[in-house]
C-alpha cells in the first residue's frame, strides 16, 4: 500500500461513525424546489430552535451532532422541552444561535462562518426570504436551503418533511418507520369517524394560546388545529371567519356561536409574558396549576354562560404539537374529548409514551393536555 493510501485509509477512519460519505443528491422541497446538494448532510443549520422535534426522531443517539447553528426559540417557546434535552445533551448550550428571517435579525456572515451543508427551513418562512432575497444570497455562498412543513399544513406535509429529512441526514429507513407509525396512529383516529356516515359533529372553538395577550381571540381556520379538529370528528367554530390559517375572532362570536367544547393550546411563555394567564401544559408541567389558570380564563366575558363551559367540556393541550411531527398525537386526544363513545380504547398518552420509548432520546413526562372535567392526577 503506497503512503497516499495508507494516509487515504487511515483518514477514512477518523470520520464520524455516524455519517456516511456523501455523494450528490437531488430532492424536491415542500416549497416545490429543487435542490442539489451532498448527503448525507454533516453541518445542519435549523432555521427554528423547534426543529429538534423532528431531528430528534432522525438522530436518537445525539440529535445535536449535526447542527452547527440554529434559531434561538427553543428556550424560550418551549423550555420544558429545552431542559429535557439539555439534561441530556448539555453541549447544546454551545451550539451558536441566531436570530429570525420574519424580524430581520438573521446574520449572513454568521451563517457562512458556520461552513454548513444545508440550512433547514420551515415553509413559513419563505415569503421573508423570498423578500430580503436570502436564498440567492446564501446560494451564491454554496449554503442550499431546504424549506419543510410541519404547521401549515400538517397532514399533507408531515409524512413528505420527515421523507425530505431523511434524505438530508441519510436516515431514509429511519424516517420511513417513523411514517409508517404516524398514518397508523393518524388512521386510528379518521378510519373510525370515516365510518360514521351521520356523525354528530360538536361546535368546538380552539384559541390559540389562550391568556398570552389580554385580547380575545386568536384562532385556527382553515389548518393546523381547525384540521386536527375536523380530523377528530369536530366541527371548527373559527373556520367560517378565519379565510387563512390563523386569525382572530372576537368574544362576541363566541358567544354568539356557543361552541359545545373549547380547547385552550397553552405553553410555558415566561421568556414572553411573565407571570401571563396562558396555560403552561407540556413535559413535566403542574397539571393541578394549569387547571387553576384554564378556569380562570373561562371567566372572560366571552366565555362565561357558553355551553362548553356550563357543562365543563374544556380543554388546555400543549401548543407545540402544532408545529412539530407529532401533531397525530393531539387529533388522538381531540378524538376522545369529542367523541369518547367511538374511541373507548384510543388512550393517547399510551401513543406519547410509544412515541417516547420507540423514537425519541429523552423519558416521557405527562403534563401536555388538562380538562375541567376530570380530577387532577
Amino acid at each position: 500500500m503506497t503512503l497516499r493510501l495508507m494516509l487515504g485509509a487511515t483518514a477514512l477512519t477518523l470520520l464520524p461513525a455516524t455519517f456516511a460519505l456523501a455523494d450528490p443528491i437531488t430532492l424536491t422541497d415542500i416549497a416545490g424546489r429543487e435542490v442539489t446538494l451532498d448527503a448525507p448532510a454533516e453541518r445542519v443549520i435549523l432555521g427554528e430552535g423547534r426543529q429538534i422535534f423532528f431531528a430528534a426522531v432522525l438522530d436518537g443517539d445525539d440529535p445535536f451532532e449535526r447542527v452547527v447553528g440554529w434559531r434561538d426559540d427553543l428556550l424560550q417557546a418551549a423550555p420544558e422541552s429545552y431542559a429535557l434535552y439539555a439534561e441530556k445533551f448539555p453541549h447544546l448550550a454551545d451550539i451558536p444561535t441566531f436570530g429570525g428571517f420574519k424580524d430581520g435579525t438573521f446574520d449572513i456572515e454568521q451563517a457562512v462562518s458556520l461552513d454548513p451543508d444545508v440550512m433547514i427551513l420551515n415553509l413559513e418562512a419563505k415569503a421573508a426570504t423570498d423578500e430580503a432575497g436570502y436564498e440567492e444570497k446564501l446560494a451564491k455562498v454554496g449554503i442550499p436551503i431546504v424549506y419543510v412543513d410541519f404547521r401549515e399544513k400538517p397532514f399533507e406535509h408531515t409524512a413528505q418533511s420527515m421523507q425530505i429529512i431523511g434524505q438530508l441526514f441519510g436516515k431514509d429507513e429511519r424516517a420511513a418507520e417513523f411514517n409508517a407509525f404516524y398514518e397508523e396512529q393518524i388512521a386510528r383516529v379518521t378510519d373510525v369517524i370515516a365510518a360514521q356516515p351521520d356523525l354528530d359533529r360538536p361546535l368546538v372553538f380552539v384559541e390559540r394560546a389562550g391568556g398570552y395577550s389580554e385580547d380575545c381571540c386568536m384562532s385556527f381556520g382553515h389548518g393546523n388545529f381547525g384540521t386536527f379538529v375536523e380530523l377528530a370528528g369536530g366541527e371548527n367554530m373559527a373556520k367560517p371567519f378565519i379565510p387563512g390559517t390563523f386569525g382572530t375572532i372576537n368574544a362576541e362570536q363566541v358567544i354568539a356561536s356557543d361552541p359545545d367544547q373549547i380547547v385552550v393550546t397553552g405553553g410555558n411563555w415566561e421568556a414572553y409574558v411573565p407571570g401571563g394567564a396562558w396555560i403552561g401544559v407540556g413535559p413535566g408541567s403542574d397539571e393541578a396549576e394549569a387547571r387553576t389558570k384554564l378556569e380562570a380564563l373561562m371567566e372572560r366575558p366571552g366565555f362565561t354562560g357558553v355551553k362548553a363551559v356550563e357543562n365543563g367540556q374544556v380543554h388546555a393541550i400543549w401548543h407545540q404539537f402544532y408545529n412539530n411531527p407529532y401533531s397525530f398525537v393531539a387529533v388522538q386526544r381531540l378524538a376522545t374529548w369529542l367523541h369518547p363513545e367511538l374511541f373507548p380504547d384510543l388512550d393517547a398518552e399510551a401513543t406519547l409514551v410509544e412515541l417516547h420509548d420507540r423514537f425519541l432520546p429523552v423519558d416521557y413526562h405527562p403534563g401536555y393536555w388538562v380538562s375541567l372535567n376530570a380530577p387532577a392526577n
